[in-house]
């Protein structure tokens, strides 16, 4: 694997890692072989949030598909924070228990009972996944895997390029990342289309950033944690 593609997998790489954790923390404390309360478990998300921060920033200058000026584009850009919101709409529509992969018992901050201790976290949960998590996801899944399933050599391939092959297996497994799998798979799958239209990574971070900020906003007015 070429540098350019560990830069984009390493960060990613982190964040599930911590995903993992959790998971097997969650098993080892059922067992009984380690005392961890839910809020406790809280923790590990702006843990997780702070070390992949740290990861972008080292590696920020490697991600020359990045390219602030794709905003200029308003129509662009006016597509991108609109297709946000429709994922987002059908996000919380597709929580059908057939369409959902293992369990989430959501990450709710109200377990904690100082306030200033839970505004850092919500904050936290916000800035994660509405800025870290879509910059990460975006260069992971949009640059480095819908390329990478291409051909290796995925820095000869043109951002946006299309093939139903890379298509198809990048929207199954961006949906296989989420607790709702067919609503990960739908938001994978539109992700794709809008950069196979703008040819622009810093688009599907808009409207990825848009879902999950929307999401964040619903989750926290409405307290159906299981979103988040």
């Amino acid at each position: 694997m070429s540098k350019a593609g560990w830069v984009r997998i390493i960060p990613f790489a982190v964040f599930m890692l911590f995903i993992g954790l959790k998971e097997v923390l969650d098993w080892v404390v059922v067992k009984g072989w380690l005392e961890l309360s839910p809020e406790q478990m809280l923790y590990l998300y702006p843990i997780k949030t702070v070390l992949v921060v740290g990861l972008l920033i080292v590696f920020w200058r490697q991600y020359n598909e990045l390219d602030f000026s794709d905003f200029k584009n308003f129509t662009h850009t006016g597509a991108s924070l609109l297709l946000g919101l429709l994922v987002f709409v059908l996000w919380i529509n597709m929580d059908w228990g057939i369409a959902t992969f293992g369990e989430n018992k959501g990450f709710d901050p109200f377990l904690i009972g100082d306030t200033t201790t839970r505004n850092i976290m919500i904050f936290s949960r916000i800035f994660g996944a509405a800025l870290v998590v879509p910059i990460m996801e975006e260069l992971f899944w949009r640059s480095f895997m819908l390329r990478y399933v291409i051909t290796s050599d995925f820095m000869s391939v043109r951002i946006g390029t299309y093939t139903l092959t890379s298509f198809v297996i990048c929207s199954v497994l961006f949906g296989l990342e989420h607790n709702l799998l067919l609503a990960g798979i739908m938001a994978g799958a539109f992700y794709s289309l809008l950069l196979y239209w703008t040819k622009s990574i810093f688009q599907c971070i808009l409207a990825h950033a848009v879902t999950n900020l929307v999401l964040g906003i619903y989750v926290l007015q409405t307290g159906f944690w299981q979103f988040w």
